[in-house]
């Protein structure tokens, strides 16, 4: 029997996840975690890269514990992916240290990705830290750590898997074959938009629709949704292509013909922005509600959360310590300290047989 190929996916704890996280990952990870060996970070030193203050790493056990019910509530099962906090990986750390010797720092600063990070955290060029330059690289050691085939991302991270591709190249030419090079498994769905139109949906836009809401800030939150701009009356003919509400209707309202009809009386202005957005409250509490209802029972059993992230941890931390161990031997490194240890203790032991 086969094998099975290596997955890598994962997210930065940052808070509870919502439909974006869904459309863009989390439905796809559940879709593959039978057919791959999956292994998903909780990315958690990423995280320090735009928030490295004491109140923002204390912050992030909440948010682990949020991020990983959510996952289970998706359908994310530990028995095939396994879930591992980043930070408690102590290969990572010297294998992040030895990849770094690998890259440039041209290649590094002329990602597209850096500028779009600094900014979303509010960073001058000036004041960019180290830490954020070199976040490729260390998602480069999260990916070769566990010798990934795959890496599902959109399209804005496909450099940095190119990276790891470099890398992984680079040391297998310096110091012989080992690492598989992984390649990108692009999201064949639409990211999806803000509720306010003005962009993907994101925590710090402040335009999400949450897995965990309640049914009626969902319907709080789809009542206030951006629509087209230039329909004033529900008689007026409205424009379908763009308007956020017919895009979630895409996405998440299963029957395909009272969409299509919606569109067509939309854009003959006989059905109103009320009517339609009604009807996708229905639909979005409907699609949330087997999701909350698990969430809800992995709440309930106490210590579960913590005893999938340990075990998963424990899991890979093993597979993390079997890849330094390897790397060193084939560069060198090991050797050294094999001899020196191997002289110290054949000293010792004459010494203890002279006394």
């Amino acid at each position: 029997m086969s094998q099975k190929k290596v997955i890598l996916t994962g997210d930065r704890p940052t808070g509870k996840l919502h439909l974006g996280h869904w459309v863009g990952s989390l439905q796809n990870r559940v879709a593959l975690q039978q057919t791959y060996d999956c292994h998903v970070i909780i990315a958690d030193l990423h995280t320090l890269t735009t928030k490295p203050l004491k109140e923002d790493i204390l912050s992030i056990r909440d948010h682990v514990r949020w991020m990983v019910l959510d996952y289970l509530a998706c359908g994310i099962d530990p028995v095939y992916s396994t879930i591992y906090l980043q930070s408690s990986i102590s290969a990572v750390y010297e294998m992040n240290l030895i990849f770094e010797i690998l890259v440039s720092l041209n290649r590094l600063t002329g990602l597209p990705s850096l500028k779009e990070m600094a900014k979303n955290a509010h960073l001058e060029a000036e004041s960019i830290p180290f830490g954020l330059i070199g976040y490729p690289v260390l998602q480069a050691a999260d990916i070769l750590m566990s010798k990934a085939h795959l890496v599902p991302v959109g399209k804005d991270n496909e450099a940095h898997v190119e990276l790891a591709r470099d890398v992984a190249r680079r040391f297998n030419q310096y110091y012989g074959e080992m690492f598989p090079l992984p390649e990108t498994l692009l999201s064949t769905s639409p990211t999806l938009i803000g509720i306010d139109g003005r962009g993907k949906m994101s925590k710090s836009a402040g335009n999400c629709i949450f897995l965990s809401d309640e049914p009626t800030i969902v319907e709080k939150k789809v009542r206030a949704m951006f629509t087209d701009p230039k329909r004033i009356h529900a008689t007026d003919p409205g424009t379908v292509e763009g308007n956020p509400v017919f895009a979630y209707h895409d996405l998440f309202n299963p029957d395909r013909a009272e969409v299509e009809e919606y569109k067509r009386l939309y854009r003959e202005g006989k059905v109103g922005d009320v009517a339609v957005k009604e009807r996708l409250t229905d639909v979005l509490i409907q699609f949330l509600r087997p999701l909350q209802e698990r969430r809800r029972l992995f709440e309930q059993e106490v210590g579960f959360v913590e005893e999938v992230i340990y075990q998963g941890t424990l899991k890979m931390e093993a597979i993390a310590q079997e890849t330094l161990k390897e790397m060193k031997s084939l560069m060198g490194l090991s050797g050294l300290w094999n001899k020196i240890s191997r002289v110290a203790r054949d000293r010792k032991s004459k010494m203890s047989k002279n006394a």
